[in-house]
């Protein structure tokens, strides 16, 4: 098979390997149909957090069983699937209560190979997210919609869950890439009154507006700040979701909200020792983490889609074959796409 791999900071490639085979009970094997590159893939590919030469790529993906172990009794083969980044077992004491993003029974090592024409995918049993029919079933949009599930929608959809936005509230938005953009679908989808989205891009802003967004700031530091105080009349923010992982981004999202405000964190840590002593000195609660993808997609997400009360997959606005992988890095790293689709097979 052909996928996807790292080579060096900024060099992706397509090289051949072994299909992969089911290698434990709780397996399955994906004929990967669409998959996707995510923002946080840039940061190795950009060379600001390591990952060894040679190794698969991706984390994002939908496509057909092929086979599964012996012990997946809720998944079979032709089923049409959701590939999540996490691989929640459905019986341990985190996904019981929620969070299978934090898993207990995950694999060490890591994602990797979602960007290839197949992909070994543990836990297949309760993690796989079934789609109803086949991909020929579905429009293209719709179709790009389904590959958010995988990760980017789930994780805006964690932040907006983590601080609970309910109906009425006053909702704030650090980041406009594609988990920032899918935040605002989740605050609205919760019944979010007003939306504000910190933007910088104009493309980004536009599609934050159309995705439910209120208002845009385009302002950065203290500024971008006094912006939001001035918006919500110096009350500051009900909820505030941190969709970037900045030093800046965490700084400002624990300044914008009003007293007792909670901040829903997806953006990963891109500085481990980053200070939120300010979240202090107006009683702030701090929540989020690793997004509970399969949680989410079975409980709100897939039917939100099928319904087409959201379609996340606006998000993106380039698509590449899988032979092109360069491109498609290179377009989200040079900022001429939001988020790069990859067409991997009908």
């Amino acid at each position: 098979m052909k996928a996807g791999v790292f080579i060096k900071p900024g060099q992706v490639e397509v090289k051949e390997f072994p299909k992969p085979t089911i290698e434990k009970p709780g397996d399955a094997i994906i004929r990967v149909v669409r998959a996707s590159v995510c923002g946080s893939d840039l940061w190795w590919f950009r060379g600001i957090s390591h990952r060894d030469a040679n190794s698969l790529i991706g984390h994002e993906a939908i496509g057909i069983v092929e086979s599964v172990g012996s012990e997946v009794t809720h998944i079979k083969p032709g089923d049409f699937v959701i590939a999540p980044f996490t691989h929640g077992c459905g019986h341990c004491v985190a996904c019981r209560n929620g969070f299978d993003g934090d898993c207990l029974n995950q694999e060490s090592g890591g994602n990797g190979g979602y960007q290839g024409e197949y992909l070994r995918f543990y836990n297949a049993d309760w993690a796989l997210v079934k789609i109803p029919g086949q991909p020929s079933d579905y429009s293209d949009d719709m179709l790009s919609s389904f590959v958010t599930l995988a990760d980017v929608m789930a994780t805006g959809y964690h932040a907006a869950a983590s601080v609970e936005v309910k109906d009425g509230d006053t909702v704030v938005v650090l980041g406009d890439g594609a988990v920032g953009l899918c935040g605002v679908i989740a605050a609205k989808l919760r019944g979010a009154k007003r939306i504000i989205a910190m933007s910088h891009h104009e493309d980004r802003a536009k599609l934050a507006r159309a995705f439910g967004a209120t208002d845009i700031v385009s302002e950065r530091g203290d500024d971008a700040i006094a912006k939001v105080m001035d918006l919500t009349n110096g009350d500051g923010a009900d909820a505030v979701l941190e969709c970037v992982g900045t030093e800046q981004s965490v700084a400002e999202a624990t300044k914008v909200g009003r007293p007792g405000a909670i901040v829903g964190r997806v953006g990963v840590p891109q500085n481990p020792e980053m200070n939120t002593n300010n979240l202090f000195w107006k009683n702030t609660g701090l929540r989020g983490g690793i997004a509970s993808v399969t949680t989410y997609d079975k409980a709100v997400l897939l039917q939100a889609v099928l319904d087409g009360k959201i379609n996340p997959g606006k998000v993106f606005t380039q698509k590449f074959d899988l032979d092109h992988i360069q491109d498609a890095y290179d377009a989200m790293d040079q900022r001429k796409a939001i988020k790069s689709e990859l067409i991997i097979s009908d």
